[in-house]
Order: structure tokens, then C-alpha cells, then sequence
């Protein structure tokens, strides 16, 4: 704790003899008791501010509050304040506010810079929360009415001294949080370049985590952009894509508000090329349950289809995990639509209970893992495959080993969940009937 010198016998008693002494009511200044007040409070604050802030302003304020001065004390605690947000923002880095703002920015356009526009900058960068930009400014409108910079219209208590005091240390002048802004520019240089290494990915990472939330949505819409741009080569895809997969726990309702408006953006003009990259962008970033039902229907029945095609294919056994795992990756984000539910599940049980030459054995265990999460309604689709006319239930019929398969399918069903309706159905193919 910082201990200032005792005042009761310097300043107070010289105050008395200089208003005597000029014939000036001593009540013209604060009294003894609001100075005493007020410097008796001045350490817990002073605490507050790091040694590098402690400069000749902060000297002065406690000088003026030591002899009445309060009026001029808070402008010295205000232009200290002001100095430290200017810095923080020299820190954040001039030619990245310009590419914010979309202009100019330099040290001059900083200095010019009147105080109400700082606020609002430091609140854009991220500099201030709104918190603190609320109780600055009220500062701001304290300091250009009650203090010595302009003719006052009224006179600061100790108390709203002390008040002011604070707000300004713990908003500015004792806050050391100062978040680095990231080059735009050099990003974009980078993701357009070789693929990441780790170490440079980690990097930008970093970066990219450290800085405020508004460059945060600039930086994710541009690289989206970049991904679902049909001129970007792959790598510069799996760059941008790298680095949002890698941060995207920090996403903030604007920012998912925002890919949604490009990605709605692109289906509503038309760009196909970019509106299907935009699918695949967000399912990478598990953000699929966001799009809208249409969108959801048409992500899982393309995928859905794929695999079907796959597993028709002469080389299936081969072909099929990657495309069972895209599915299997999409049903953990999203529920399956119910129009494209049959769908689903007729493809599912057809690529689990195979053909007559066997299974994608490295595909199984998805098959598995998601027949396993059918819901009442999937088990009653799946249930009537064996007298349905398609491709399984042809199998089924004619290929003991599909057969037995499809048994196989029955059983890992929980037959708790079997409703009353269904019963008879699953007890004609389990091997572990309801009893």
C-alpha cells in the first residue's frame, strides 16, 4: 500500500493563510474535511496503478488534491486516462485500425482524435468493454463541466473525486489488458501461401484468439469467403479452414450470425459453387444445425446418397468408410430430417447387412454406431425393409448371409425401446426376443 505524507500540518494550514491572506473565503476550496477524506482514500487507488502509469500527472493530481484543487485534479487523472487508451491503441496497432475502419489511421489522425471518438474506438477494438465505455464517458461529461480545462458549472465533492479517481484506474489507467490486433494483410499473404506448418498455424492461432472479437468476425467471414472463392487452390482452402476448426469455440453470436448471412447470401444469388462450399465449411466447423431444414434435408440426402452409390460400386469394400464416416460425422451434429429419414435408414441397414460377397469391414462400426441411435420411427422403417421391394430386402430373402446380417442389424437394438406396435415385428427377427 502506498503511504502518503501526513497533510494536517502543511497544506491544510497554508490553505487558510493564502485565502486569508488574498481575502477569499476559505469556503471556496474544499474544506479540510473533504481533503482529509479524500487523501486518506487516495492509496487503495493509487495501488491500483502500475508503476510505468505512475507519471508526473498522477504527481500532480495529488498535489491538487492536497490543497483543494479537485477541480483540477480530475483533469489530471482524466488526461492520464486518455494517454493510456491512446498507447493501448498504438499497441493494437495503427495500420491494423486502419484496416478495421476501412481508412487512414495514423499517430496524427490518433492525436487528433477528439475524446468522445476514442471512447468509441477503444469500445470497437475491444479496448473497452461497455462497461467501462458507460462509466468513461460519464467521466468524459464530468471532466468538460466540473473541472479546471473549462469554466465549471458546479463544484466536485470528495466523494465524486474519489468516484471518478476510480473509474478511470479501473477502466484505463490501471487495466493492463491491452489485446494485439492481427495483420489482415499478412494473414491473407499467409493462408494464399504453402500449406500451414504447425508451427505457423499455431501461430496465427494464437494470434487470432488474442485479439477482439470485432477483428474476430472481419477475420472468420474473410477467410470463409476464401474457402467457398471457387479460384482458391486446395491448399489455401485447408488453410482458411485450418484456422477457423481451430478457433471456432470463440465464435460469437455475430460472428455466426454473419457466415449465415454470406452463406444465405450465396444460395439467394445464385453462386452454386460457392453455396455448396459453404456447406461443406460449415459441416466441417460442426455447424450444421444452424442452416434451416431444406439446407439440413439436402446436406444429409446428398450424403446419403453418396455412400448409396458407393456401396454399389465394384470396389465398395474399399470406397465406403470415408463416405460412412462423413455421414456418421453429420448425424452427430443434426437430427436426420424426416423427409429424408427413410432414406437414411434404408441405406444405412443395406450397407451394414452388405452383399452376398461380404462388407466394408472398415466402415462397420459406423453402420453400427448409428443404427444403434435410430429413433422409434427409423426402427419402424428398418423393420419393414425384409418385405419392402428394394435392393436389401431382396437380399435379405435370397442370401442367408444378408440374412443373417440383417439379424445381426436387429440386435443391436435396444429392446427396451421396441414400442408395443412394433413387438411383433422385432420378434420375428431378433435373436434375443422381448420376452
Amino acid at each position: 500500500m502506498t503511504t502518503l505524507p501526513e497533510i494536517y500540518k502543511t497544506s491544510l494550514p497554508q490553505l487558510q493563510i493564502i485565502t486569508d491572506t488574498l481575502g477569499v473565503p476559505r469556503t471556496d476550496l474544499a474544506s479540510d474535511d473533504e481533503i482529509s477524506s479524500a487523501w486518506s482514500q487516495l492509496p487503495r487507488h493509487l495501488v491500483k496503478i502500475p508503476d510505468n502509469q505512475r507519471t508526473e500527472l498522477i504527481v500532480r493530481m495529488c498535489v491538487a488534491i492536497a490543497n483543494g484543487l479537485f477541480d483540477s485534479a480530475i483533469n489530471y487523472i482524466w488526461n492520464s486516462a486518455i494517454i493510456v487508451l491512446k498507447n493501448k491503441i498504438k499497441n493494437f496497432g495503427l495500420p491494423i485500425v486502419s484496416q478495421i475502419l476501412g481508412k487512414t489511421f495514423d499517430e496524427k489522425a490518433l492525436d487528433d482524435l477528439r475524446d468522445s471518438e476514442l471512447l468509441s474506438l477503444c469500445l470497437q477494438l475491444n479496448l473497452l468493454n461497455e462497461e467501462g465505455f458507460f462509466y468513461l464517458d460519464q467521466c468524459r461529461d464530468i471532466r468538460n463541466n466540473f473541472s479546471a480545462a473549462h469554466p465549471a458549472i458546479g463544484d466536485i465533492d470528495d466523494t465524486e473525486l474519489i468516484s471518478f479517481l476510480n473509474r478511470c484506474v479501473k477502466y484505463a489507467i490501471g487495466d493492463s489488458s491491452n489485446p494485439k490486433g492481427v495483420d489482415v494483410s499478412s494473414l491473407i499473404l499467409s493462408v494464399k501461401g504453402n500449406r500451414f506448418t504447425d508451427d505457423q498455424l499455431n501461430g496465427w492461432i494464437t494470434l487470432i484468439r488474442a485479439t477482439h472479437d470485432a477483428q474476430r468476425v472481419l477475420i472468420f467471414n474473410m477467410l470463409h469467403g476464401i474457402y467457398c472463392d471457387p479460384s482458391s487452390a486446395e491448399n489455401i482452402r485447408q488453410n482458411a479452414l485450418d484456422i477457423c476448426k481451430n478457433v471456432n469455440l470463440t465464435f460469437t453470436s455475430e460472428t455466426i450470425s454473419e457466415l449465415i448471412n454470406r452463406h444465405n447470401e450465396y444460395r439467394i444469388k445464385g453462386e452454386t459453387d460457392r453455396h455448396t462450399a459453404s456447406q461443406i465449411f460449415f459441416k466441417e466447423l460442426n455447424l450444421i444445425p444452424l442452416l434451416n431444414d431444406a439446407e439440413i434435408h439436402a446436406i444429409i440426402s446428398k450424403a446419403v446418397k453418396r455412400l448409396y452409390n458407393v456401396h454399389q460400386d465394384w470396389n465398395n469394400f474399399y470406397n465406403e468408410p470415408p463416405f460412412a464416416e462423413s455421414l456418421y460425422d453429420l448425424i452427430l451434429q443434426t437430427r436426420i430430417p424426416e423427409t429424408t429419414l427413410t432414406e437414411f435408414v434404408v441405406t444405412v441397414v443395406t450397407c451394414f447387412v452388405g452383399n452376398q460377397y461380404g462388407i466394408s469391414r472398415s466402415a462397420i462400426g459406423y453402420y453400427t454406431a448409428m443404427i444403434k441411435s435410430f429413433s422409434p420411427k427409423a426402427i419402424s422403417i428398418m423393420l419393414k425393409i425384409p418385405d419392402s421391394n428394394t435392393i436389401v430386402g431382396q437380399r435379405i430373402k435370397i442370401h442367408s448371409n444378408c440374412r443373417t446380417r440383417y439379424i445381426m442389424a436387429i440386435d443391436l437394438l435396444d429392446p427396451n425401446s421396441i414400442s408395443e406396435s412394433l413387438k411383433t415385428s422385432y420378434n420375428k427377427w431378433a435373436s434375443n426376443k422381448i420376452k
